[in-house]
């Protein structure tokens, strides 16, 4: 459950849209928000790389979001990982009206030049 709008009679009157019943969303449809909103926020998906994993705990009216993704080497980290962070809660905050109190962001694998999969090795001839 993602969102569970209750108004009260007071409420109701004065809106009555919300007295019409309750809003769910789930947990796996935040969660590609907030993966998509990682992507947007990252300068590139590493070449070789996965996209941003995103998994959500959503309590009430409030989430807390872990977000994995991989990166270039050399990169500016805490700068792509704050944008990340920003991103995810604007974007979940604005979409879904949840109340974002954590956005943890796990950089699982950073990519370089060296080891990707497409450079030659070995010997040069």
């Amino acid at each position: 459950m993602a969102t569970d709008l209750e108004a009260s009679p007071a409420d109701t009157a004065q809106d009555p849209v919300r007295g019409r019943g309750a809003t769910d969303i789930a947990d796996r449809v935040v969660a590609k928000i907030a993966a998509q909103a990682a992507r947007e926020a990252l300068d590139r998906v590493p070449r070789g790389g996965s996209k941003p994993h995103a998994s959500v705990v959503v309590h009430r009216d409030a989430a807390r979001v872990a977000v994995t993704l991989e990166l270039d080497y050399p990169s500016d980290v805490g700068r792509q990982c704050g944008a990340v962070r920003s991103r995810v809660r604007s974007r979940v905050e604005h979409l879904v009206g949840l109340e974002v109190h954590e956005v943890t962001v796990d950089v699982e694998r950073l990519h370089s030049a060296l080891t990707r999969d497409d450079t030659p090795r070995g010997r040069l001839s």
